[in-house]
């Protein structure tokens, strides 16, 4: 029988899914569609977008010394997050066969659309990239760290934590010994939820 937390973190998961479908539904709004992966926009909201595009002189000479000064900082965080890419990727491509444990696809993850943008100029469309890209990535790693937790340590915390994983609410209950060592071996495996909400998809 499920407990009450696992019917909340249930509700919650449907919430979520509410909220993509919900969001996705602004594309009738903003007059664009979806084809490929790759966004077309009507005619007439490209040529409205390019009046909204800033200059790229404006663009850099508007912006506060602070924040050119910053740049450096924020361009530096590509190098380890490049390594960490590449680690990740490696990581689970050769680990996940052994285990069982069905692989995360990055396009899931890491979307690049906004430079379809026409409002946006250059170097807010790279800064974009760049956005997506790092914040892609965050959540694809957090999945496969999340998919590696379950198989090797699925139990959940006793102290409050700020934020849950996909996989949290299949997790054993902190300090259930007996639960622990009788189910540990099922819920290592336990994706089939993964592999019907595939299915859904397809």
């Amino acid at each position: 029988m499920a407990t009450q937390l696992e019917i909340l973190l249930d509700k919650i998961k449907v919430l979520e899914n509410e909220l993509i479908e919900e969001l996705q539904k602004q594309e009738e709004g903003f007059s664009y569609e979806i084809r490929k992966r790759r966004v077309y926009f009507e005619e007439n909201v490209i040529i409205r977008h390019k009046e909204y595009a800033k200059r790229l002189l404006s663009y850099i000479s508007d912006a506060p010394i602070k924040h050119i000064l910053s740049v450096p900082f924020i361009w530096i965080c590509i190098v380890p997050v490049l390594l960490l890419d590449v680690t990740i990727s490696f990581y689970q491509w050769s680990c996940f066969p052994i285990y069982g444990i069905p692989k995360v696809k990055r396009q899931d993850y890491i979307a690049f659309d906004r430079q379809y943008l026409n409002y946006l100029n250059i170097i807010e469309k790279i800064n974009c990239a760049y956005c997506s890209y790092v914040n892609g990535l965050i959540a694809y790693v957090q999945e496969i760290a999340a998919r590696t937790e379950q198989f090797w340590c699925p139990i959940k915390h006793a102290r409050r934590i700020k934020t849950l994983h996909s996989r949290y609410q299949k997790f054993i209950n902190y300090g259930d010994a007996e639960k622990y060592r009788a189910e540990i071996d099922r819920v290592r495996h336990d994706f089939q939820d993964m592999k019907e909400s595939q299915i859904e998809r397809e």
